[in-house]
């Protein structure tokens, strides 16, 4: 969601500031803002609602004048989309704030702070802060001291980069509970929600803890965690690249992902698998003791990462017949569940930064600590990633379309790698039957670089789907998860209302919606389900559904009237089909909202990594 990028240097920092913000558009917003300490002493700022590139003309090529400054993307919590909402907030004219997060706490400190006599500009929470330092500031607190009693004050999730006039070689950075990222310079400091902002600056990296404080200046560093010793955090040598984020020739960037998953689930399954087997040490050191004791499996996660799960738990159940459960983060969390003993945690994360997972990841540390927690995530200095007792990384490569499309290929693959690993340590997989499925593994690049030559007959059947208002997505066992996956993709990005049902549950509700009107997407892989998914096509045929079957080549399923079969492929198996067949999923909600003219890669409402519940 929101974006922050700071800076303090020997030189105008604006451009590294509009920089920063551009590179992190993919994550979502409706505004934009900087401030700067100009060489005068006095802060000079500019805020526009809409994208970057708003912003950068409210300021013109000369930009804003200043060796130190803040940024800002904001994606609405508190107040509608305005310029009066956009960060950053600034009391008094001596106090700038950026601000990720939510202030719980924000209503009380407001109604304390107007009671003082101050005037609010905004209606968010994070102005709150500005006008709280800037009290500490006018009751003769040093700026450091103003910044430590304004942290102490706050109730809830923020990452915070703020200027104070009073000292304006320095910027003051705290995370609690949404991430923040150190830049390391040549006598310059930089700080980000995401180092993806940062590379064309930096390549080196100082990820800071919960709880941690930071106060940059050009030559000098001070980090304190949350009882305020001063700590030191390691730097960490990015292997990203600053032009790792580019489109490459594709329209846009969730084109360039779908097309990028061959090489992605390659790399997921590089370096794990060797002669037919998962290598034991694939999920860390500690991996094959953990897995001895396991008796089931609770995987927790949210949006497309949940999807996976549920996909997932068919075949931890079907192939090892071990109990498996999946559940959404935020219900996890709130529900008071029962942590038996025995049960491995798995969390699911593109970002490893999504608020609720992390927060169910927290609660179960505090209710039951002995549980063991495997992360399975594609950010390998994230906050799950560093909080997590077991680690896969997805080797996916960086994901800037909002619509996840390659973290979920390659979370079912890990998954699939996860499920073969405690087949084996467990002993309910044979050695045959644990070669037969890695064999199947490796197939899928090449399954999935043939199942992406659908394009030119997907985007016919787009262009029967433009103008549709509603969409009925449906599958059977293993494939009713990716009925929901593809229900939620086109939803996102094409703004079609959409649902993904069980095609046995057709009679309990949904055939009420068919007619004539409704198109139905349905996926039928050659598995002992189809019978039975070909009457329930029969059942919305005759009540004159448009269908669109993304088909195996065997099933026998023909083009004809008012049904319209896509032949994916025939060479799939337990394990490859739902990811394959997803494929053309992807391909079909692209074109559609590629027509529909939205905007595919930052969809409305919608934000990348979602870092406040």
């Amino acid at each position: 969601m929101c974006g922050i990028v700071a800076a303090v240097a020997q030189r105008p920092v604006w451009p590294i500031l509009i920089e920063g913000l551009r590179r992190l558009e993919y994550r979502g917003y409706d505004s934009a803002g900087l401030a700067v300490l100009d060489p005068a002493g006095g802060l000079s700022s500019a805020r526009a609602v809409g994208k970057v590139q708003a912003l950068c003309d409210q300021i013109g090529e000369e930009g804003l004048a200043g060796f130190s400054g803040i940024a800002h993307t904001r994606w609405a919590t508190h107040g509608v989309p305005a310029e009066r909402n956009a960060h950053p907030h600034i009391a008094s004219k001596r106090v700038a704030v950026v601000h990720n997060g939510i202030i719980e706490n924000h209503a009380a400190l407001r109604e304390q702070m107007v009671a003082e006599g101050r005037i609010f500009s905004s209606d968010t929470d994070t102005e709150v802060i500005a006008h709280l330092l800037d009290h500490y500031l006018v009751a003769g607190q040093t700026p450091q001291k103003a910044f430590e009693l304004t942290l102490d004050r706050l109730h809830g999730a923020f990452a915070l980069a703020i200027l104070i006039k009073d000292v304006p070689n320095q910027i003051f950075v705290a995370r609690q509970g949404s991430p923040l990222v150190i830049g390391v310079g040549i006598g310059e400091l930089f700080a980000a929600s995401d180092a993806l902002a940062l590379l064309p600056v930096t390549q080196r990296f100082i990820y800071l803890c919960e709880g941690d404080r930071a106060i940059l200046s050009c030559d000098h560093l001070e980090v304190t965690d949350r009882t305020g010793q001063i700590v030191a955090r390691a730097i960490v040598e990015s292997a990203q690249r600053a032009d790792s984020a580019g489109r490459g020739g594709y329209k846009h960037f969730m084109l360039k992902e779908i097309h990028e998953q061959p090489r992605a689930i390659a790399d997921t399954l590089e370096g794990r698998i060797s002669e037919g087997r998962v290598l034991p040490a694939a999920f860390g050191v500690n991996a094959e003791a953990v897995f001895k004791t396991i008796k089931r499996i609770q995987i927790v996660a949210c949006g497309t990462s949940y999807h996976a799960g549920m996909v997932a738990r068919y075949w931890f159940e079907d192939i090892l017949r071990l109990p498996a459960a999946v559940e959404v983060s935020s219900e996890f969390h709130y529900r008071n569940p029962v942590l038996e003993e025995g049960t491995l945690l798995v969390m699911l994360s593109q970002s490893g930064e999504t608020a609720d997972t992390l927060a169910a990841l927290r609660m179960v540390r505090v209710r039951s600590p002995q549980m063991p927690i495997l992360a399975i995530c594609n950010a390998p200095e994230s906050s799950l990633v560093r909080e997590s007792d077991l680690v896969l990384m997805t080797h996916a490569g960086p994901e800037i379309s909002v619509a996840s499309t390659k973290a979920f290929s390659t979370q079912l693959v890990a998954l699939a790698l996860l499920m073969l690993s405690i087949g084996r340590i467990r002993a309910i997989l044979s050695e045959q039957d644990e070669r037969r499925i890695v064999a199947g593994l490796e197939k899928i690049p090449n399954l999935a670089r043939d199942a992406l030559q659908h394009d030119e007959a997907i985007m016919a059947l787009a262009e029967r789907l433009v103008d549709k208002q509603h969409a009925l997505f449906l599958g059977r066992g293993v494939m009713f998860p990716i009925a929901l996956e593809g229900a939620l993709k086109l939803k996102e990005i094409s703004y079609i209302h959409a649902e993904g049902y069980p095609a046995g549950e057709l009679k309990h509700g949904p055939l009420a919606l068919i007619d004539e009107n409704m198109p139905v997407i349905t996926i039928a892989p050659q598995n002992d389900l189809l019978d039975k998914l070909k009457s329930n096509m029969s059942e919305v045929a005759a009540r004159g559904a448009e269908l669109f079957v993304f088909a195996d080549e065997r099933s026998g399923l023909r083009t004809e009237a008012r049904l319209h079969v896509l032949p994916v492929t025939s060479h799939v198996g337990r394990i490859s089909a739902p990811i394959i067949f997803n494929l053309p999923l992807q391909l079909l909600a692209y074109h559609v909202a590629v027509l529909k003219g939205t905007d595919v890669d930052q969809p409305r409402n919608l934000a990348k990594s979602v870092t406040v519940e």
